[in-house]
């Protein structure tokens, strides 16, 4: 009995033993599996090449199975690997949500928030001294989200406007901060023409991947927009200095233009058509909003109907 005993424990704690690759080689894995280049992942880590192609490689002979195949000058997931991609990819979210969170912990009083860039640029962060007026003890962290891809990074709250482009994610959960504004708007000496609820224009600006916001106020508004050609960009932003350097019409929210707007920078020549209740701040599901961000809330909600 006494053998059997200490070499029974000793077997209880290997069988405990996690059977996992290094973290190293998964972080090399997501990368390219995301990216679509070993070259694009090696630049994203900070690694060479070589090292990033010897990590994919032994996770593939540790698992004993291709995980990618080649695709042109590129690479393609095998299914086995586009299967094993998803889980990688939300254990590393949940990672990386719960080590921000213990740091963020250890910072004392914040908000993570999560919002889109150009409402931060050009709404939230002019007028962020305002909250720290009032709560100097609380730091606000921001994370970017995009209408391409939509990562929360964990925060304490996800701000949403855009009801053209996306719904609510959680309407349930979701906390209103107040309406929105949609419209038409140009730079104003250009040539735009509005008659019988028909908008004629040379040049409409779309966002690359929101196509469907065009059509969605139409619907909304009864309005029909007219162009002889589209121009696409990628960011709000970029859309919106489109607009004020006189290249087209864009379709943008109020808040996000409002001192082009009021400066004359900008025209909408049609109005803007209002959604009740559209803006909004969804908060965390796994955990109760914290008193810094109800203080955050609340602070929002009140900018927002001073400037309504």
């Amino acid at each position: 009995m006494e053998f059997f005993t200490p070499f029974r424990a000793r077997n209880s704690q290997v069988s405990a033993m996690r059977n996992l690759p290094p973290l190293s080689s998964l972080r090399a894995f997501e990368a390219a599996a995301r990216l679509g280049s070993v070259t694009k992942a090696a630049n994203e880590l900070g690694r060479t090449h070589g090292a990033v192609s010897r990590q994919v490689r032994a996770l593939q002979d540790q698992a004993g199975t291709a995980l990618f195949e080649k695709a042109g000058t590129g690479l393609r997931l095998t299914p086995a690997g586009e299967a094993f991609r998803a889980v990688v990819a939300g254990v590393l979210d949940d990672l990386e949500r719960g080590y921000l969170r213990l740091r963020d912990a250890g910072r004392g009083a914040n908000v993570h928030l999560a919002c889109g860039a150009t409402f931060a640029m050009r709404w939230l962060v002019p007028r962020l001294s305002g909250f720290y007026r009032e709560r100097p003890t609380v730091q606000v962290r921001l994370s970017m989200t995009s209408a391409r891809e939509t990562r929360d990074d964990g925060a304490d709250l996800v701000l949403t406007w855009d009801r053209l482009a996306h719904p609510i994610r959680d309407e349930t959960r979701a906390i209103r901060l107040g309406d929105v504004a949609f419209g038409a708007v140009c730079a104003p000496d250009y040539l735009v023409r509005v008659e019988n609820r028909r908008i004629a224009a040379e040049t409409r600006i779309v966002h690359e991947y929101t196509p469907h916001s065009w059509p969605a106020w139409e619907a909304a508004t009864g309005m029909r927009v007219a162009a002889e050609r589209d121009i696409a960009f990628p960011h709000n932003g970029l859309c919106i200095e489109a607009a004020l350097s006189g290249l087209g019409v864009a379709l943008v929210e109020q808040v996000l233009v409002r001192d082009d707007l009021a400066a004359g920078r900008l025209v909408a020549p049609c109005g803007l058509h209002r959604f009740a209740d559209g803006f909004a701040a969804v908060p965390a599901a796994d955990r109760p909003l914290s008193p810094a961000a109800s203080a955050f809330v609340d602070w929002l909600r009140r900018m927002l109907a001073a400037e309504a």
